[in-house]
């Protein structure tokens, strides 16, 4: 029987994945801030409802710094996050979501010191082997071109921006569950998260609000909101059955599932090239976070 964990790890891959490739649908004539935020928006009445069967834990002070100081990192990642999706393909840019645990150890090991570990070494390897290979039809004009290719690629550079956060955030969040539960946090976490990016949202989208609106624009966030909301509540469940490692391994499948996305929804090209380097990435992410 496969273990509760394994499912709720494969269905948030799964419920991330679609809700990605469902909100780039939505982006093709919508401000990036706005749809941040009605996607964030129509993930919250599942989650409050939750929230009236979640038991509020005993919270301290270290909740509250992790919280406070994780939030606007979040907010920036997301709306990097959307903005890469609208300029760049899934296939392209999905995959570089396995930086996280890279720039985790680079962090670490400038910090306090750390040294990587034989595995580790080799899954950062991996990693910078696939970026390579998502590009590698480049390799024709030289062979540094596919990574030169990546830097040219703004949704590429916006992703990876994105993993920088999300190797910061993670450690934050980490420590607010620890200090808290998995549920409690997940469910206040995105709550404030929709409440603070909702005037920054309105603000930055203010010139395409009323088209917005009479366009009736945000039904198409409906279902990404929707299975966004899925995602945050089965990826809290899955960090409560096992080692936070494990769940993140599987949960980042999502990235293979983003480009399978990519091809059938999208019709992206060199799919073959972007398939086989975010298979390689997604192994040396594995390696990389199963490492210790």
């Amino acid at each position: 029987m496969t273990p509760d964990w394994v499912f709720f790890s494969i269905l948030t891959a799964f419920t991330l994945a679609t809700s990605d490739a469902l909100t780039k649908k939505a982006l093709t004539d919508t401000n990036e801030y706005l749809v941040a935020f009605f996607r964030l928006l129509f993930a919250l009445p599942l989650l409050l409802c939750l929230f009236f069967f979640v038991p509020v834990p005993l919270i301290d002070p270290e909740f509250y710094r992790a919280f406070a100081v994780s939030l606007p990192l979040e907010i920036l990642a997301m709306v990097l996050y959307i903005k890469a999706l609208q300029v760049s393909p899934l296939s392209l840019t999905l995959p570089f979501l396995s930086l996280t645990p890279v720039f985790l150890i680079l962090i670490s090991y400038l910090i306090l010191d750390e040294k990587v570990s034989l595995r580790g070494g080799a899954g950062i390897f991996l990693v910078a082997a696939g970026s390579y290979v998502l590009n590698l039809h480049e390799i024709r004009k030289s062979v540094f071109e596919p990574f030169k290719a990546v830097v040219r690629d703004k949704g590429s550079v916006m992703m990876i921006g994105v993993a920088v956060i999300y190797s910061i955030t993670s450690s934050l969040g980490k420590m607010a569950i620890e200090h808290s539960s998995p549920m409690f946090f997940g469910v206040t976490y995105f709550a404030a998260m929709t409440i603070v990016l909702a005037p920054i949202a309105l603000f930055m989208g203010r010139g395409g609000l009323r088209r917005f609106a009479a366009e009736k624009q945000y039904k198409a966030l409906i279902l990404p909101g929707l299975f966004y909301s899925i995602m945050i509540v089965s990826h809290m469940t899955a960090l409560s059955l096992t080692k936070v490692a494990y769940m993140i391994s599987l949960k980042r499948t999502s990235i293979i599932m983003g480009v399978i996305y990519g091809y059938f929804l999208f019709k992206e090209r060199n799919i073959g090239e972007r398939l086989a380097g975010a298979v390689i990435m997604f192994v040396g992410f594995v390696m990389i976070v199963t490492a210790s």
